[in-house]
């Protein structure tokens, strides 16, 4: 305890003496939550790296992340606690994927979702959320569309779009793919009063025996303003811990076990301290990536 609250002092001293600021995405170590100078979804943290006036910026979460935020402001320092700290899903994807569909459907807009890397948003015409893809879709002028790289993400859409064409790619978050239909029943089960409320990461069959479909910015406005006392969340597990502090005379419980995403996990409190302490690790962006990333990213920011 004396320890973090060392640690504590002295990423607060470092903020104010570099003009600095903290983004951490949900699914982060509470510790690293409770350190945050702004915490939520990717989304959230998106606008937020634009409003800041903070030369700055640690992002407490995974690459893609730190890359969209260097992205938007070019002109601030972009710090990554952890190198190490990628997304697999993102990983799935190659832009030689990304451009042999556009050869199978050609004229067909790009919509990519921001958990991707930088070379792949350069190849989009917009970029989305999970708070913002069906709204991002419904938008676009097109009746087909190519989505990448969510096959679950892009399922949900699909349902809540039937008048539009999709074309998925096969990628998927593994945290999320672990979550069955099976684990919610038994949930219901022992809680049945209950509501269920999942993320649109995991498979169409958890989707069809929930209550809601929500990103994780909706799930935090969900439980914050219903009357409903009980919840099952199917997300990975550093959002029920956000849930619980806010929440306190309500009950919150995972499905089945708690769900980990190893990589967001990987970023400890004296990692940010570190970052801070040595500026490491700058994210780079070549600008002519840059470029055309942004003009996805913003036109995403656009539908909001």
């Amino acid at each position: 305890m004396a320890e973090r609250t060392e640690l504590n002092r002295e990423i607060a001293r470092l903020k104010k003496s570099k003009n600095a600021v903290i983004l951490a995405h949900n699914y982060q170590l509470e510790d690293v939550q409770l350190v945050a100078d702004f915490l939520g979804d990717s989304l959230e943290l998106s606008r937020k790296a634009v409003e800041l006036t903070q030369s700055l910026i640690v992002f407490a979460g995974v690459k893609f992340m730190a890359e969209t935020a260097k992205i938007l402001s070019p002109e601030k320092k972009v710090l990554l606690p952890r190198l190490d700290a990628g997304c697999p899903m993102a990983d799935m994807i190659m832009v030689d994927d990304v451009r042999e569909m556009k050869k199978q459907h050609p004229g067909a807009p790009l919509v990519t979702y921001v958990n991707s890397p930088v070379e792949i948003k350069a190849e989009s015409d917009v970029c989305c959320t999970s708070a913002n893809a069906v709204q991002v879709v419904t938008n676009i002028p097109a009746k087909e569309i190519i989505f990448v790289p969510d096959k679950n993400l892009g399922k949900y859409v699909q349902k809540m779009v039937p008048d539009k064409t999709l074309f998925l790619f096969e990628g998927f978050c593994y945290v999320h793919m672990r979550i069955t239909s099976d684990e919610i029943v038994e949930m219901r089960q022992r809680h049945p009063q209950a509501k269920v409320i999942v993320h649109p990461e995991v498979s169409p069959e958890v989707t069809m025996v929930a209550d809601e479909v929500l990103s994780t910015s909706g799930m935090l406005k969900y439980v914050a303003r219903t009357g409903h006392r009980e919840f099952i969340v199917a997300t990975e597990q550093g959002l029920l811990e956000r849930m619980k502090r806010e929440n306190p005379g309500k009950a919150f419980y995972p499905a089945l076990t708690p769900k980990i995403c190893s990589n967001m996990k990987r970023t400890t409190l004296q990692d940010v301290f570190d970052s801070l302490n040595e500026e490491k690790y700058e994210i780079t962006v070549d600008p002519l990536v840059g470029n055309n990333a942004r003009q996805a990213l913003q036109k995403m920011l656009e539908f909001n």
